[in-house]
C-alpha cells in the first residue's frame, strides 16, 4: 500500500484521471480536491455541505453528490467519523463542477417525491444519464427512508426509481450495463436490479423486499460504503468496521475480505493503463492510497 495523499478530512469519491492524478472530494472540508501523482493536493472547488460521490460526465465536467453535511465526532485515537444531520445542514443535491474554472452549478435539489436529502454515490451509464443513490439523513430520533434515482445532465429529468431502501450507499453498473448494484450500509447488503431502459428497472414482487435480487449479505458489524466494478464483473464494496474492500461475486458465490488499516475503508475506483491501479479513500485516518489490484478494474463510461 502507497500513501498518495494524508491529512485530509474524510475523504471520499474517488476518480483517476487520464494524467494520472486522482479527483475525490473532502466530506469534512466540503471541497472538490485533485491530487497529483506525485501526492500534490490543490482544490477544485469550495462546495460547502458535505461533497459525498463523484463521477465524470459526458461533458468532461464532474458531477458531485452533496448530503447537505454532518456533525462530526472525534474518537479517542484521533479518527473522525461522521454523524447525524447538522443544525447547519445545506440540503442534499447534485452538483456539477467545471474542472478547468472551479464553476459550481446546482443541478438537482429535489425530485417528483420531494427534497432530496443526503445524494450519496452516483454511476454515469453510455447514454450519458446518471443513476445515484440518496442515503437519507439521521436526526436524533428518526431517520429517512433512502432510494435510487435517475437523472439527466442538463437538468431536465430526475426520477424516483427505487424506493425505499435502507441507508443506500454505493453503486454501481455490470460491464454489460444491464445490471444496476447498489449497496445499503447499515443491513450491510448487496442488491442487483435488472436495467430494462435507460433509467428504468424490473422490479421483483413481493417478497422482494425493495424489488431488487440479494446478491449478498455480510454478517455482524460489517457496514458497505461505495463500490466498483471489476472488467470480469465482480464488485468492490467498501467495507466499514471491518476496514477493507470486499470483492463479491455477480451470483454473490465468492466473497473475499481484503483488509485494509482503517475502519473507515470509505471508496475504491481503478486506473492505471491496464485497470489494476486501485485508489482507495481511507477516510477516518485522512488518507487516499494506492494498490496494485489483482485484476483489471471496469473502465467507467465517460471517464
Amino acid at each position: 500500500m502507497k500513501v498518495l495523499c494524508e491529512g485530509l478530512g474524510f475523504p471520499e469519491g474517488p476518480v483517476a484521471m487520464e494524467d494520472g492524478s486522482v479527483v475525490l472530494v473532502d466530506i469534512h472540508g466540503g471541497t472538490l480536491l485533485r491530487v497529483s501523482p506525485q501526492g500534490e493536493r490543490s482544490v477544485i472547488a469550495k462546495l460547502g455541505g458535505g461533497p459525498n460521490g463523484a463521477a465524470i460526465g459526458p461533458d468532461g465536467a464532474c458531477y458531485v453528490c452533496n448530503n447537505g453535511g454532518f456533525e462530526w465526532h472525534r474518537d479517542d485515537d484521533g479518527q473522525i467519523r461522521p454523524g447525524l444531520q447538522p443544525e447547519n445542514y445545506s440540503g442534499g443535491r447534485i452538483e456539477r463542477v467545471d474542472l478547468a474554472t472551479g464553476e459550481v452549478t446546482v443541478l438537482y435539489t429535489e425530485t417528483e417525491h420531494g427534497r432530496l436529502r443526503g445524494p450519496n454515490d452516483l454511476v454515469f451509464d453510455k447514454h450519458g444519464g446518471f443513476w445515484f443513490t440518496d442515503h437519507g439523513k439521521r436526526r436524533p430520533r428518526e431517520m429517512d427512508h433512502g432510494g435510487v434515482y435517475y437523472a439527466r445532465i442538463d437538468g431536465s429529468l430526475v426520477r424516483q426509481v427505487v424506493y425505499p431502501l435502507l441507508s443506500p450507499n454505493g453503486i454501481g453498473l455490470s460491464p454489460s450495463g444491464d445490471t444496476l448494484y447498489v449497496a445499503e450500509t447499515t443491513p450491510g447488503r448487496l442488491w442487483s436490479f435488472d436495467i430494462t431502459a435507460p433509467g428504468e428497472v424490473a422490479l421483483k414482487p413481493f417478497p422482494s423486499r425493495n424489488g431488487g435480487t440479494l446478491v449478498a449479505g455480510l454478517p455482524g458489524e460489517q457496514y458497505l460504503d461505495s463500490l466498483a466494478v471489476e472488467a470480469n464483473g465482480n464488485i468492490c464494496v467498501a467495507t466499514l468496521f471491518n476496514g477493507g474492500i470486499t470483492v463479491i461475486s455477480p451470483d454473490g458465490s465468492s466473497i473475499e475480505h481484503i483488509p485494509l488499516p482503517d475502519r473507515y475503508t470509505t471508496n475504491i475506483c481503478f486506473g492505471g493503463k491496464d485497470g489494476r491501479r486501485a485508489f482507495v479513500t481511507l477516510s477516518a485516518t485522512g488518507r487516499l492510497v494506492e494498490l496494485e489490484w489483482p485484476r483489471p478494474g471496469l473502465r467507467l463510461n465517460w471517464s
